[in-house]
């Protein structure tokens, strides 16, 4: 994938298409400044600062607006919170509405067909893929992002954490812990 990647890359740029400077900037922007290192310090100073997520679960536009981030498309971020009770997964069944400012670029998966119909039908089965297995007695919710609202998701914050600070927690956040088909990392175990 990655060759055939540069030889487009390639060929755009050779015949004017592409500007490889242009190029850089937007990948280490998306490296950088946008990506799911966003998303999980919102995570991380959520699962340390209890008045800052009382704000994300009311309104996550604006808490996250309050912090500097600011959504380019306009769209209006959601926050839902997992908890022993409750677990969240987002797709969009349309097409891909996804946080990109939160979460980076979307997972190839994401906007598989596959993924799309499937989490609607049977949410169980597809955390099972991701290697997600619940209590019985805990609800799966879905929601459906679109163009006007994206999701994010406030995964668990793992035991054995008290006292760490936002940037230590951070590390545990995952992307796929912020769209719900995975959970934070343990201690010890950050990916």
């Amino acid at each position: 994938m990655q060759l055939r990647v540069r030889a487009l890359e390639t060929v755009l740029a050779e015949k004017g298409y592409l500007d490889p400077a242009a190029l850089d900037q937007i990948i280490e922007a998306y490296e950088t400044k946008i990506g799911p290192h966003n998303g999980a310090r919102i995570v991380a100073k959520a699962w340390t600062d209890p008045a800052f997520k009382h704000r994300l679960l009311q309104d996550a536009t604006e808490a996250v607006r309050a912090l500097g981030h600011e959504s380019r498309v306009g769209d209006h971020l959601t926050a839902v919170e997992n908890t022993r009770e409750v677990h969240n997964i987002v797709v969009c069944t349309l097409c891909s509405c996804y946080p990109w400012e939160m979460l980076g670029l979307p997972p190839v998966w994401y906007k598989s067909a596959p993924y799309r119909s499937r989490t609607v039908k049977d949410p169980r089965g597809v955390l099972a893929d991701f290697g997600v297995t619940l209590p019985k007695d805990t609800e799966v919710r879905v929601w459906d992002s679109t163009a006007e609202t994206r999701y994010l998701v406030l995964p668990m914050r793992p035991g054995g954490t008290e006292g760490w600070s936002e940037e230590k927690l951070a590390e545990l956040v995952n992307r796929d812990s912020m769209i719900g088909t995975g959970l934070a990392s343990q201690p010890g175990k950050a990916s």
